[in-house]
């Protein structure tokens, strides 16, 4: 028997410059580790490419004034609000920027006692026992403060109604109901990400002028910017003090340009996916990761679809009785064998993920490579596909 299943490698490339010819540095890197380990690519290996090289070489990036140049073209006058934007440093505070430099003043409401992805200003707990009812009760910052103290970050120190305070002509108010935000503004942005189409329409349905989410800003270039048609400013991340890297573009042309760069060079077809945030959540920090639209903005047709697979230890526990070694392992082989196409809502699947293939295996590259200095923006996964019956 084989005695390794899956394997998720993470592949070291040079360094990806602005315009640099992406596909290529992503073949040779997969043919240097094949020379180095004495191997071959496989048909249906996985090769991710994290969003950051891509859109880097795609030279997506945008100014706080092309920000602002475009949220001044939807909101001519007066003031302006933005609805449960996440906390961090990365993620929102240089389009905060950029926002409030394109409108006469901006109105920030944060959820609370965390944000849509998990980072907290203050704990449930310290929610609870504040007497606060967090689906009605509403607070200024100064309010806020007075019941709560201090709300720096437990991991990054941060004072995130400081640190957003500070960019421009703001004032911060704390709510769950996104329609509070009209009290001071019928002209709104949705900030939030997963949730932003469920927002857009309750404020509408409750007397918005004009919704916009963060989609809608710089989905086209504006001023020789970079964009992205189907999530503009969501996936962006901070390049310096005045720019942002946005999520890539084109990415479908990307994937299947590699996928079959890949083929002409090794000969064989693998899939290829580009990945961005995986979709988990810390336990500790509470944060859920997934601060991207989406795990991956593009893929290849091998990796569509949901698994088909029986939960090997229902299977143990249920039907092998006595069965150990040799006759153990043959019983589980022919119980793979003759699986049913279509396992959904069985018993022999109740416990295993039910999730798309892409997520599943974006989330484990986005973990394999981290955001920090491994230097592996490429990952390879060998055997996903396999089972136990497999040799």
């Amino acid at each position: 028997m084989r005695t390794v299943g899956t394997e998720a490698l993470g592949i070291r490339a040079p360094i990806i410059q602005p315009g640099d010819d992406l596909p290529e540095i992503v073949v040779e890197s997969l043919l240097a580790y094949c020379k180095e380990a004495d191997t071959t690519l496989r048909t249906r290996d996985i090769v991710g490419v994290t969003e950051a090289v891509v859109a880097r070489a795609q030279r997506n990036y945008a100014t706080t004034e092309q920000i602002a140049a475009d949220v001044r073209a939807k909101f001519p006058t007066g003031p302006v609000g933005i609805v449960f934007p996440i906390l961090s440093r990365n993620r929102f505070s240089i389009l905060l920027r950029g926002i409030a430099a394109g409108v006469e003043k901006l109105y920030i409401q944060l959820a609370y006692p965390a944000d849509e992805v998990g980072n907290h200003l203050v704990s449930a707990d310290r929610v609870y026992e504040a007497g606060v009812n967090p689906y009605t009760d509403v607070f200024t910052e100064a309010e806020f403060r007075s019941v709560f103290g201090d709300v720096r970050h437990q991991f990054t120190d941060i004072d995130y109604l400081e640190l957003y305070r500070g960019m421009g002509n703001v004032e911060i108010i704390l709510a769950n109901d996104p329609c509070e935000i009209l009290k001071h503004t019928k002209q709104v942005i949705a900030g939030d990400i997963h949730t932003r189409e469920d927002t857009k329409r309750r404020l509408l349905a409750m007397g918005a002028e004009r919704v916009i989410t963060l989609a809608d800003i710089l989905c086209e270039p504006v001023d020789g910017s970079g964009y992205n048609p189907d999530y503009g400013l969501l996936g962006s991340n901070k390049a310096d003090e005045d720019r942002v890297k946005l999520f890539p573009h084109s990415c479908e042309a990307f994937v299947e340009n590699l996928q079959n760069l890949i083929l002409e060079r090794s000969g064989t077809k693998v899939e290829v996916l580009i990945y961005g945030d995986g979709a988990f959540k810390d336990p500790i920090g509470k944060i859920w990761e997934l601060a991207d639209p989406v795990v991956s903005p593009a893929y290849t047709d091998g990796l569509s679809g949901l698994p088909n697979e029986l939960k090997l230890k229902y299977i143990a526990d249920k039907e092998l009785g006595d069965k150990r070694g040799e006759e153990a392992r043959a019983a589980i082989v022919e119980r793979i064998a003759t699986k049913d196409k279509n396992l959904m809502g069985k018993d022999v699947t109740e416990g295993t993920t039910p999730r798309r293939v892409v997520d599943l295996v974006g989330s484990l590259c986005d973990l394999l490579s981290g955001s920090g200095d491994k230097g592996t923006p490429i990952i390879l996964i060998r055997g996903y596909f396999d089972n136990y019956a497999n040799d």
